[in-house]
């Protein structure tokens, strides 16, 4: 194995058992001796990538957010109406959070470290634009109540996402993100699309929500 595959390995082994640490502990009271144990790596293997406790949490939020940008892009398939492929991301959320310890793990640190970015990106702002522009296409195939302008959608998808995530984790029900979700559309698609196609929708997210549970 060279030189920089090792590296990389080594570097992947960190982020993964800093993932672990920081959604068991948080990132207040997660430590490196920690994190050096969950990973099976030296202290100076991680400072050799990290340089502090923040840098590798940001570190995790930017693999997180990769992660999660790579899984999305497989559903923003133009053939899909992009109605549906909102309530898609909606539960890609759900399930990305549940099965992959670092997209968990950039979720929890984006709101503890409180600026809301990584060290390469900002996550909110690209998931708000993303959610936008399926917005604007929804209102073109007629998915869209044409009262409500895409960016309103946009924020109250998000908003939701990130609202719901931040109560669960304080009330320690993350285990019912996937329930929330459900609930949320039921509640907010009679005042989202366009009467004639509510059962449709409402019929859509009941067909995800079984295949992500």
């Amino acid at each position: 194995m060279g030189r920089q595959v090792r590296a990389e390995v080594t570097r992947e082994s960190v982020l993964q058992g800093a993932a672990t640490v920081f959604v068991r502990d948080g990132y207040a009271d997660a430590n490196l001796g920690a994190i050096i144990e969950e990973a099976g790596v030296t202290k100076g293997a991680l400072y050799f990538h990290f340089g502090s406790k923040e840098e590798l949490a940001r570190g995790v939020i930017d693999a997180g957010h990769l992660r999660f940008a790579a899984a999305a892009a497989s559903r923003m398939d133009r053939r899909s109406p992009a109605f549906e492929t909102m309530i898609d991301l909606s539960v890609l959320h759900v399930d990305m959070s549940e099965s992959d310890p670092v997209v968990r793990a950039m979720f929890r640190l984006l709101f503890e470290i409180g600026d809301y970015r990584g060290t390469e990106h900002r996550p909110f702002e690209v998931w708000q634009q993303t959610l936008e522009d399926l917005g604007r296409r929804a209102a073109e195939e007629g998915d869209l109540v044409e009262s409500i302008s895409p960016r309103a959608v946009s924020l109250l998808m998000l908003e939701q996402a990130m609202g719901a995530r931040i109560v669960a984790n304080a009330l320690e029900t993350t285990e019912r993100l996937a329930e929330q979700t459900g609930a949320m559309w039921r509640m907010t698609l009679p005042a989202l699309v366009p009467e004639g196609k509510l059962e449709y929708f409402k019929q859509f997210v009941e067909r995800r929500l079984r295949l992500q549970s």
